[in-house]
């Protein structure tokens, strides 16, 4: 199976409120979601990382949210729509993002032309906020997944510290989805450099 046929698969069997068809649809058709670098130069930084790393962010946040004392002694518990739907869309800001230059590097004392990514923001409206922004154009979220996706960069972004550390204490799901974001980036996927 490839990782597109996992994520329409996860997608299409976890999330089922009203406008995921047309979410996924949208994804599918009019963004390059599947092809997407998921960075310039650090993790999935080639053809399909973003959604690889997604997928990644998935399957750690279902792995973090099942340890028993998430569930019994804090009381935490989230449905597969809601774990589905931050991990697999948290980035979903990085679509139509990154576009393809070339540059000369020096190969074996030979210049060679080769490909690299560089950012081209259309929609210059954050990175957690824009995934929301865009995921709400078609489905609502609960309170919870929407700060989940909007400080699932933790205390990594330029946002005030207080700020992330008052969201990640009301919301669980954005810590775990924070944590689950950082495993996968820097431990599945790492820095290719």
């Amino acid at each position: 199976m490839t990782n597109r046929e996992k994520f329409i698969e996860i997608y299409r069997s976890c999330v089922t409120r009203e406008g995921a068809d047309k979410l996924l649809e949208y994804i599918e058709y009019k963004t390059d979601f599947f092809s997407a670098p998921a960075s310039t130069r650090f993790h999935g930084a080639y053809e399909g990382g973003l959604l690889e790393h997604s997928l990644n962010v998935y399957e750690c946040l279902c792995d973090f949210v099942k340890r028993p004392r998430f569930k019994e002694k804090y009381g935490f518990t989230f449905t597969e729509e809601s774990l589905a739907i931050v991990a697999l869309l948290h980035d979903l800001c990085k679509t139509n993002f990154y576009k393809t230059e070339m540059r000369n590097v020096k190969k074996n004392g030979v210049w060679e032309s080769v490909p690299y990514y560089t950012i081209e923001d259309t929609l210059p409206y954050g990175h957690g906020e824009k995934s929301v922004y865009i995921i709400s154009g078609f489905m609502k979220l609960t309170r919870d997944e929407a700060f989940a996706i909007r400080y699932h960069m933790g205390f990594s972004g330029p946002e005030d510290a207080n700020q992330v550390g008052k969201a990640l204490e009301m919301f669980p799901l954005a810590f775990s989805l924070c944590v689950a974001d950082m495993e996968a980036s820097y431990y599945m996927e790492g820095n290719p450099n």
